[in-house]
This record gives C-alpha cells, sequence and structure tokens, in this order.
C-alpha cells in the first residue's frame, strides 16, 4: 500500500489521475461486456441504473468532504461538481448565464473522444447522463432541477460534448 503521506503533491496527483482513469476504463469495458452480451438497449438502460445508483454515492462522500451544508444551493453543486471523479480526466466549464441558473458544459470528454479517433459513432448518454447528473445534483440538494441542453443523440452544440443546466426548484 502506498504510503500517501510521503508523497509529494505531484506524486499524489499522478496517482488520482491513474485511478480516475481507471475507474473510466473499468466502466467501459463493463459497458462493452454487457453491449456484447445483451446489445445496446440493455447496455444503456444497465448502464443508467448503475448510474442512477454510483452518482448518489458519488455526490454523498463528495458533500460530506466538503462539508456542505443540507442545502447548500446552486453555489454548492458548482463546488461539489468540480470534485468529481469526471473533472479529473475530462475539460469542462461551469458558467452562470443568469444569477439562479447554473451551466455545466463537458467541453472535452474521454469517452466521446476516444470513440472519435476509433471512428465510431457518438456514444448516445443523454438518457444515462440524465440519470447521472440528476442523482448527483440532487443528493447536493434536494431542490435542484436537471436540464439537458444538449448531449449525444440530441448534440445542440459543437462547443461541448454536453451541457447541463440546474436551477432550484421554485417554492
Amino acid at each position: 500500500m502506498p504510503e500517501w503521506e510521503s508523497m509529494t503533491p505531484q506524486e499524489l496527483n499522478g496517482w488520482l489521475k491513474d485511478a480516475c482513469k481507471n475507474w473510466l476504463a473499468h466502466d467501459g469495458v463493463w459497458f462493452q461486456a454487457v453491449e456484447r452480451r445483451y446489445g445496446m438497449e440493455a447496455a444503456i438502460e444497465m448502464d443508467a441504473e448503475a448510474w442512477r445508483r454510483f452518482s448518489k454515492v458519488e455526490a454523498g462522500r463528495v458533500k460530506k468532504r466538503l462539508e456542505l451544508n443540507e442545502r447548500p444551493g446552486l453555489q454548492g453543486l458548482a463546488l461539489a461538481l468540480q470534485h468529481r471523479m469526471y473533472a479529473h480526466l475530462n475539460r469542462w466549464e461551469v458558467r452562470w448565464p443568469e444569477e439562479d441558473l447554473l451551466e455545466f458544459r463537458m467541453v472535452a470528454c474521454r469517452v466521446q473522444d476516444a470513440r472519435a479517433r476509433r471512428g465510431l459513432p457518438d456514444f448516445p448518454c443523454k438518457s444515462v447522463g440524465i440519470e447521472e447528473y440528476t442523482g448527483f445534483a440532487t443528493t447536493i440538494d434536494d431542490r435542484v432541477e436537471v436540464e439537458c441542453v444538449s448531449c449525444p443523440p440530441e448534440r445542440t452544440t459543437d462547443q461541448a460534448w454536453c451541457v447541463w443546466r440546474f436551477r432550484l426548484r421554485s417554492a
């Protein structure tokens, strides 16, 4: 087991990036195994279920580590999004088009970029993303509403792979 306390910040960062890449590689290998055995539709359905559950676990751990209060609002969500596993792998940005509207944009996506390099079509991840981002956001603050603006197969911009908007439910 590595001796975390003796690692330099650079060594820790390298280890973290490798762990995140391994996590994502496992997700992809798992998905491909299900797809080969049961087909794309079943694989996406199972993937959505897995992300529905995992996103809540991930958000709960991030929320605890950051010591966010029960309902930290969109500011808390913006901070939490920076601490997801994906944050160490993909290029993303957070925007505030309006005071009460948080927009999360996945500018570069390892999964989609790898598929493009292999000549494969975009992965149709919208249905999975709805489960993923809704689970994560509502675990951070149960008042958050999630809207998908753009995501394969309904990608409406070439400026980002996917775009998600978050608002707090009106009282």
